[in-house]
């Protein structure tokens, strides 16, 4: 059986969200009580033993407020001993910056931003590089939610010039270290700003164009970290976004999680703040799954994901595997999808016939989800 990789985020695991709901629904996850090490060590006595056996499992952390050079080597032996792999590794810049990081107009914020960058790749290739899958290498993200502002002047043109070079300097950095790591954006249409400089896939599609065409960077292994909820969040189609990025090579990870309408179960959807429920299975999430098949995409998958705020812990776990299970429900409907039969179809205007067949598989993802998650 081909093997899957999903990988399972750090954040998901806390005590609580704080701010309109309870900071410590969770207590057992209290930052005193549980770190990072405490989370590979969970991952692996209560989630790993109820997935398929073809699911390989990979960690994703922020630097530096939940791996640096302190706790780097424990986390990697605690990955090794897991059987676990280091996913993707992002700065965490938004715990930092509220000026724009690297497009920052502050030369001082602007500084900093690439030096955090620059110490991400250092630990990923130093203490980290032993927890690395020897055929996937973990992801690069650059989460946008420094990248913003919220007045309207001309000196966004020079926020974005600072951002290019922010960014072509990082990869530079990281073709030193070894060029082996595939380096993403994620767009996101807000938070932490009004108005961000990436919110879609095609910004960040264009701003890797741009860096080549300015700092000769090369765009293999540079692309998108697509997030499902964040297309969701904007409006946007999740399932032509996946196309456009691996159309122009540009998947490097994903991010499976839902804004929630998209299952007529959930509440969410456009307009709202970033909900991060778990992968759900729709018709939509099967299109995806049968595109990534098609292109051959076959890297990393994370959850990245919040609990409810009236979860308890075991819950909590509850819904990562159901997220993981969902997504693996979804790609074996997909799997089983006849595409020709489906375009003939669509090719004879019988839409109705192709709507029965997208149905069909829906059906099928549920059926296999139910058969996973019981047995």
């Amino acid at each position: 059986m081909t093997k899957a990789f999903h990988s399972i985020c750090r954040w998901t695991f806390h005590a609580g969200k704080g701010g309109f709901l309870p900071a410590n629904i969770r207590p057992a996850w209290a930052s005193d009580k549980l770190d990072t090490v405490g989370v590979i060590k969970l991952i692996k006595e209560k989630i790993a033993p109820r997935l398929p056996e073809n699911i390989v499992l990979g960690y994703e952390v922020h630097y530096d407020t939940e791996i640096d050079e302190n706790n780097a080597a424990a986390v990697a032996d605690a990955l090794v001993d897991a059987g676990m792999y280091l996913a993707m590794i992002t700065p965490g810049a938004h715990s930092h910056f509220a000026y724009g990081g690297l497009a920052s107009l502050d030369p001082n914020e602007r500084a900093k931003a690439n030096e955090l960058g620059t110490k991400t790749v250092d630990l990923a290739y130093g203490p980290l590089r032993k927890a690395w899958h020897p055929e996937v290498p973990p992801s690069l993200v650059i989460w946008n939610g420094s990248f913003g502002y919220d007045l309207a002047t001309p000196a966004i043109r020079q926020m974005y010039q600072y951002l290019k070079e922010g960014i072509a300097g990082l990869c530079k950095h990281e073709e030193k270290a070894g060029g082996e790591m595939y380096i993403g954006i994620e767009p996101k249409p807000n938070e932490g700003h009004p108005a961000m400089l990436l919110p879609t896939v095609a910004s960040a599609i264009l701003l890797f164009r741009k860096i080549e065409e300015e700092f000769g960077v090369s765009r293999a292994k540079k692309g998108v970290n697509k997030e499902f909820g964040h297309s969701e969040m904007i409006g946007l189609d999740h399932v032509y976004d996946s196309m456009e990025e691996l159309d122009n090579d540009a998947m490097v990870h994903m991010h499976l999680n839902s804004q929630g309408y998209n299952d007529s179960i959930t509440l969410g959807g456009p307009g709202k703040f970033d909900i991060d429920h778990g992968t759900k299975i729709t018709g939509m999430n099967i299109a995806i799954a049968a595109l990534l098949d098609e292109y051959g995409f076959n890297r990393w998958k994370g959850h990245d994901m919040q609990p409810r705020g009236y979860d308890n812990e075991e819950q909590a776990i509850d819904r990562v595997i159901r997220s993981v299970l969902s997504w693996e429900a979804c790609a074996k409907a997909a799997a089983e999808l006849n595409t020709d039969e489906l375009t003939k179809h669509l090719a004879a205007r019988e839409t109705g016939l192709a709507e029965d067949m997208m149905r069909d598989a829906l059906v099928k993802a549920h059926k296999y989800f139910n058969e996973m998650y019981k047995g």
